[in-house]
Formats: C-alpha cells, sequence, structure tokens
C-alpha cells in the first residue's frame, strides 16, 4: 500500500542529501568548476594550468593532516579499490594481516587472498557492528584495517600494532570515510588512502595515499625485486605506487584524471584548511553524530546499531529501527519529500538508517533530518 506523507517545510532541511555513498557537494565547488569551464575544463593535465591544481591538493592535504618530514601525498585514478590491487601489487610483501568487520575490510583481504604471487593473509575478524584489529603475527610484513567501516558506522583506533615497526612491518590504512572526518596521528600510519567523495565532498574515480618514508622505500624495493629473473610477481604501470609517485611529485596522475574532480577536492581541502582543519572537521562531525545517537538513545523506535559507544563513527552513522517501522517505507517516503540517500548498506540487510555527517553537512540540517523521521513514523502509526 503507498501511503503519502507531506512534510511541512518548516521541518525539512536546507539540503535533503545525507549520503553515505557520494558526498554532500557544496554550491562554491560547482561554482569553482565553472569559473574553471575556459581555464580547467578541457586542459591536458600534464599542462600548468591542471598541474596546479594538483599541486594545491598536495600542499593542501600536507598542511590538513599536519605531515611530518619524509611523508609524501600520491595520487591516481581508480578509488580506494583500485588501491587495494596497488597494495597487493606494490607495498605487502609476502604476507598481510587484516581487520575484517565489514563489507570494505572484507573486500581488501579477499584482493590480497586472490593474489598468487603473496600467502594466504592472515584474518581477524569481528562481527559487523564492532571491530577488531590485527595482532602482531610472526612472517606478516603489512597490517591493514579500515578507519571507518562504511558498511556498518563503526570507527576503528589508528594506532601501530604494538612490535609491528621493530619487525619493519607497514600500517596500510583505509581512510575512506573517515579522512577528513576523523581525528588521526598520521604517523600511526605508513599508508592511509582514501577516496575523495566523502569529507572531500569531491566524485568518485580518484584515490589518494599519504605515504611515510618505509613505505616508499618499501614500494621502489618490491617493483625492483619484480624486476629480476625469475619472479612471479608482476606490477603493471596502473599498480605500481612507485610510478605514481613519481607523477605525483611532477604534480600530475600516471592516467588522464576527471579533472572536475581534482577542482572540488581543491576547493573543499581550501575550505577547511580555512575553518580550521582536521581538528574543526572532526569536531563538526562529532557533533552531526552526537545528534543523531542522542535522538536515537531517546527514541522509542529507534536505537544505535553499534553498541560501544567508543566505537561509534561520527562520520556514518547507523541507526537501528523497531520491527513495526519500515526503515524502507520510511526512506521512501523521505526521498518523495527531497530528503535522500540514507539507507542502510544493502548488503548488511538491517532495518536500519544510515546516514553521513560528513563536514558539508550542517548540524542544523542534521537536526532537521532527525524530526522528520520524527513526523513521518508518527504518521505512519
Amino acid at each position: 500500500m503507498t501511503v503519502t506523507v507531506n512534510i511541512p517545510e518548516s521541518l525539512k532541511p536546507e539540503d535533503g542529501r545525507f549520503g553515505s555513498g557520494p558526498s554532500k557537494i557544496r554550491p562554491e565547488q560547482i561554482a569553482a568548476i565553472d569559473a574553471g569551464a575556459t581555464t580547467l575544463m578541457g586542459t591536458s593535465h600534464r599542462q600548468s594550468p591542471v598541474k596546479q591544481v594538483v599541486g594545491s591538493i598536495r600542499e593542501g592535504l600536507a598542511e590538513f593532516f599536519h605531515l611530518p618530514d619524509g611523508y609524501e601525498v600520491a595520487l591516481g585514478n581508480g578509488g580506494a579499490s583500485a588501491f587495494w590491487e596497488i597494495a597487493c601489487a606494490s607495498l605487502i610483501t609476502r604476507q598481510a594481516a587484516f581487520g575484517s568487520y565489514g563489507s570494505f575490510s572484507a573486500k581488501f583481504a579477499a584482493s590480497a587472498a586472490n593474489a598468487p604471487f603473496l600467502e594466504r593473509p592472515v584474518i581477524f575478524k569481528g562481527e559487523p557492528g564492532t571491530y577488531r584489529l590485527p595482532e602482531l603475527t610472526e612472517g606478516v610484513d603489512t597490517y591493514c584495517w579500515a578507519h571507518n567501516e562504511t558498511s556498518t558506522g563503526v570507527a576503528a583506533p589508528i594506532r601501530r600494532v604494538p612490535g609491528s615497526r621493530e619487525a619493519g612491518a607497514l600500517t596500510v590504512i583505509d581512510g575512506t570515510s573517515a579522512a577528513g572526518a576523523l581525528p588521526l596521528d598520521i604517523t600511526q600510519t605508513d599508508v592511509y588512502y582514501f577516496s575523495p567523495q566523502k569529507a572531500f565532498g569531491s566524485d568518485g574515480g580518484l584515490w589518494v595515499a599519504v605515504l611515510s618514508p618505509e613505505a616508499i622505500e618499501r614500494a621502489a624495493g618490491v617493483e625492483s625485486s619484480a624486476h629480476l629473473e625469475g619472479a612471479r610477481r608482476w606490477v603493471p604501470p596502473f599498480l605500481s605506487l612507485t610510478t605514481a609517485l613519481n607523477n605525483s611529485r611532477k604534480d600530475q596522475t600516471l592516467n588522464t584524471p576527471a579533472v572536475a574532480t581534482l577542482i572540488m577536492m581543491a576547493n573543499q581541502i581550501e575550505w577547511l584548511n580555512n575553518n580550521g582543519g582536521l581538528d574543526w572537521a572532526a569536531a563538526r562531525c562529532a557533533k552531526s553524530a552526537s545528534i543523531l545517537y542522542s535522538w536515537a538513545e531517546r527514541s522509542q523506535y529507534a536505537q544505535p546499531f553499534v553498541t560501544d559507544p567508543d566505537a561509534r563513527s561520527h562520520s556514518v552513522v547507523t541507526i537501528d529501527l523497531d520491527e513495526r517501522v519500515q526503515a524502507s517505507q520510511v526512506l521512501a517516503i523521505l526521498r518523495e519529500n527531497g530528503i535522500v540517500d540514507a539507507a542502510g548498506y544493502r548488503k548488511l540487510g538491517r532495518n536500519q538508517l544510515r546516514v553521513g555527517v560528513f563536514p558539508s553537512v550542517e548540524p542544523s540540517d542534521v537536526i532537521a533530518f532527525t524530526k522528520c523521521v520524527d513526523y513521518v513514523v508518527e504518521h505512519l502509526q
């Protein structure tokens, strides 16, 4: 049965986009694309105008993450999922250990398991709604997990596995839905990689990685050994982290990027840094997340999916609904009223809302979102 509920305009958020996949793009970013219509769009990525944009991204991220000496920013095409293959080809020497506690952290582990030149990965599995960090394991040279598991709304701590650095192992962190939204000490990582379509307010199709000197050295060594006679390993140029870094040092990418994506990301980084950088962004996201968790805890039909408050994400918030309130029906009505993309992750299969509260989301819009959900549920009952 189709139910029509018209939410009063006075209750609606000014901007009704709350997706955890694509980011909320600010009007200023679209204006930046328009301003670059004749100077950037359609220009070769190896020419000065576009290279200046790439340079501003690299410099802006160095400021945003407070990069210590020796750390560098590299970028390339393909998104974070492409970087899983780059890590398998260029970073993992023989064997990796993974924290696996959701769809995306599991996918990186699956890539390593499918690489014919790597040993089977060691998996430390956690149930959805929790996290599990890898533990020090003999023979492991790379430790991997996700800062934020986008599918479940779980945030994991970022700290090196005790004893791993002394053993010469790297720490490789998927920051896709966390980068720019959650606090981070970058020195606790060797590789922190992400796509720009979340907190960095851009489109997908690009990966960015912050690399330690040890990661840079590891990638060069792995690629060098792959060229030895009889080597089983193959590092194609598209998956070569060293090639990507060498291009990035020239403020360009190996392959032609989507210039609009670069423009939007550069504009967002400037906006974030001008407002106070990572500390400001993390505080803003924490405020928005707190609004949602507090609302759910007070509600008679909703509750936070992640039971441990310390594991609750401040960038992607997951809220379970009582079985008498069908999330699919609530979401359909919200969409009819211009409030979109708050659906739970499809493979998790829960009666759930999942709300992206990245820096571009106004906390006041989050408050309005909760009022709209309450209004819909009240009129459905």
